[in-house]
């Protein structure tokens, strides 16, 4: 899981209607209708950082954007201290500076119509920020404070660990399924590696960690060394020099390095079954996968993907099969790489660059005695793919929509900022990712496709994680390969009810052994 803390999203929240419309209007400023496109990222070694920063100049744009990024992340959690990158970051931009308190803060902010944010994810922590030209000294003032002089104060290291620790507890435990049985899945699959617990952490990590811990991270962690800064939009030169000039006084020791995560093999299928009480059953699963972006097989593997499960595509194959012929839900959805806040989220996000993918499918929640039968379309889609590929018609009308698609990727500077960013910790070369998907995409052979598909879509061995009311009994049913009918409360084609007979029975392969069920008190405590 992710943090993503907007300062000027707490103003709206308390019905400052005002500011929203300012940064409304602010953030179409921005867009790339109107403005100037940058022709190439430009970087430049002119720094006493150790990193080059990250340069979109766009002239026309008259807003700023900010990305700040270190090389830290919840892989650097030390053991039994689950959730200290994550504490250490949300207190530098929800906390006091030495200069400041936190509401000295947000009342300066508000004003601006800005904020500041922070995604802390497995490998970076990047601090985001927009701000109009017009006040763009005071912004970078208050922004340089958070990252160059937090205060930890104890209030607030006792507010945002106490909240974090309901975010767990509470939310997340009793609040979104979705979410939770997403996070069950990563938590499974990484288990034992720097991967292998909650962002946020987990409950006995943070109930042990002290603001003395959090003021040594800092230290240790979040150094000249580690951070690059990524700059787009209206700036001179004076920027940057004024952020370079600031960042060099942080720590000076070379962050600890970690190794990239040693996934165990999934032998078979696993099941993991949290029981909670309601209506309805969420379904993902998955399995790790090394092919990883700038790759022509990346691409390829993108196209198959596309076609069995865009995200918020109601084309596509999986969405067909369970929603639109069978009603069962909202969504089902399909990735080959990390996609947080996939509940809010129309387009992939940026800032979450990892060394160890997953491929994942994310059926959105069905009624409980839908469940079974659910999970098994789903399996039975994915096995579908992996044993004949794409048709020719397939792959054609998948590669034509990609085509179009892409160019949606990064409609912002901000976005296209953070993209660059990636490109950066991915070691891709210029012209970078979203180039290369343009280039790409078009000259792919369905061939190309299919021989991705073969080599990394693996059904056979998984991980599949459920949140369900009646875990036990759906644990027994599946280990026994029970039939699994459904019923509907409006006719279906004849050519569906006959499909229904084969998936009812269709087998699973999860032995009784492979499953565990997990009371959801019990999830992410340690």
């Amino acid at each position: 899981m992710n943090a993503q803390i907007s300062l000027s999203a707490r103003h709206e929240l308390d019905g400052t209607l005002a500011a929203i419309l300012i940064v409304a209007a602010v953030a179409s400023l921005g867009c790339t209708s109107g403005t100037a496109r940058p022709a190439v990222t430009r970087e430049t070694t002119m720094t006493s950082l150790a990193q080059p920063p990250v340069l979109l100049p766009v002239s026309a744009d008259p807003t700023v954007s900010f990305r700040i990024s270190f090389s830290l992340g919840s892989q650097d959690d030390p053991p039994g201290k689950e959730g200290l990158a994550y504490l250490t970051a949300t207190m530098m931009v929800e906390g006091a500076t030495t200069a400041h308190s936190y509401p000295e803060i947000l009342k300066l902010l508000y004003p601006m119509a800005a904020g500041y944010d922070v995604r802390i994810d497995k490998e970076r922590t990047t601090f985001s920020g927009r701000v109009h030209r017009d006040n763009l000294d005071a912004y970078t003032t208050l922004l340089l404070d958070a990252l160059m002089h937090p205060a930890f104060a104890e209030d607030d290291f006792l507010r945002l660990k106490q909240r974090t620790l309901d975010t767990i507890t509470k939310t997340l435990r009793f609040a979104s399924d979705e979410e939770l049985g997403k996070a069950v899945l990563y938590d499974t699959v990484f288990a034992g590696t720097p991967y292998g617990h909650l962002t946020m952490g987990t409950v006995a990590g943070l109930e042990s960690i002290t603001l003395a811990d959090v003021r040594a991270f800092w230290n240790r962690h979040f150094t000249r060394e580690s951070v690059t800064v990524g700059l787009g939009g209206g700036f001179d030169p004076s920027l940057l020099a004024r952020l370079t000039s600031s960042l060099t006084q942080l720590p000076a020791a070379a962050p600890p390095t970690v190794g990239k995560p040693g996934v165990r093999p999934i032998e078979g299928r696993k099941l993991v079954i949290v029981s909670k009480p309601g209506p309805a059953t969420a379904i993902s699963f998955g399995f790790p996968i090394p092919v990883l972006r700038g790759s022509r097989e990346f691409y390829a593997l993108w196209l198959a993907n596309s076609w069995l499960g865009e995200h918020r595509n109601s084309a596509s194959h999986l969405y067909q099969v369970i929603r639109e012929d069978r009603g069962m839900n909202y969504g089902d959805y399909s990735y080959i790489e990390f996609f947080p806040e996939a509940g809010s989220r129309s387009r992939p996000p940026t800032c979450v660059p990892r060394r160890v993918q997953l491929f994942e499918v994310w059926i959105r929640p069905v009624q409980n005695a839908q469940a079974h039968f659910a999970l098994r379309a789903a399996v039975r889609e994915v096995e579908k793919l992996a044993a004949h590929g794409l048709s020719e018609e397939e792959f054609e009308l998948t590669k034509g929509f990609l085509a179009k698609y892409c160019l949606h990727f990064a409609e912002t500077t901000s976005d296209r900022l953070g993209y660059a960013l990636d490109d950066r910790a991915y070691g891709i070369p210029s012209p970078g990712h979203l180039a290369n998907f343009r280039a790409i995409i078009p000259t792919l052979t369905r061939d190309e496709v299919n021989a991705a598909i073969r080599s990394y879509i693996k059904p056979d061995n998984m991980v599949i994680a459920m949140v369900s009311q009646d875990a036990q009994a759906l644990a027994d049913a599946i280990a026994a390969e029970k039939a699994s009918p459904i019923t509907y409360a409006t006719p279906k084609p004849p050519e569906v009810l006959a499909e229904d007979e084969e998936i009812q029975v269709f087998p699973l392969h999860i032995s009784k052994a492979a499953i565990t069920v997990v009371p959801v008190e019990q999830a992410f405590a340690r």
